[in-house]
């Protein structure tokens, strides 16, 4: 079976431009503390999803990936654990949300564009199509329009 390319099209949080980012994929909402801090805490060099109450993303490298999700969900600290992975250098590529990016997840990747050297790009609304048309592993691009690519 050949690869399919579906494009979705989204709204730019944090505009970015993205070649070529490997998908992980969670269809239901991440917690960024349980996700990221273990990895944030022990200094890690990479982001190993530590919320074993999340079966898509238990145990799955983050850092450096293209997070497809519906929204965060947990502790208000979210935004700060967001921040935090993003200064350390071991934050996902990107964060792209099929609803609307809830308050925690914005101001995260807000404080990470205006006060690190990194940028976690982020886009939402993309719609539950995206969400169902999206694999680990698929390979996605990302323009600064909010225009996002699936392939495979």
């Amino acid at each position: 079976m050949a690869n399919q390319t579906k494009t979705f099209q989204g709204r730019p949080v944090i505009a970015g431009s993205i070649e070529k980012g490997e998908a992980v994929v969670s269809r239901q909402g991440v917690n960024t503390l349980a996700s990221f801090q273990k990895s944030a805490l022990l200094r890690k060099k990479s982001v190993i999803c530590s919320d074993q109450n999340n079966p898509d993303l238990y145990q799955k490298e983050l850092s450096g990936k293209v997070l497809c999700l519906p929204q965060t969900i947990g502790s208000t600290t979210g935004g700060m654990v967001l921040y935090t992975i993003c200064s350390l250098g071991i934050a996902p590529k990107a964060m792209l949300f099929s609803e609307s990016i809830d308050s925690l997840a914005a101001a995260g990747v807000i404080l990470s564009e205006v006060w690190t050297d990194g940028t976690i790009v982020a886009v939402d609304r993309l719609g539950d199509t995206f969400l169902e048309a999206v694999r680990d592993g698929a390979l996605i691009s990302v323009r600064p329009d909010g225009t996002v690519t699936v392939e495979g």
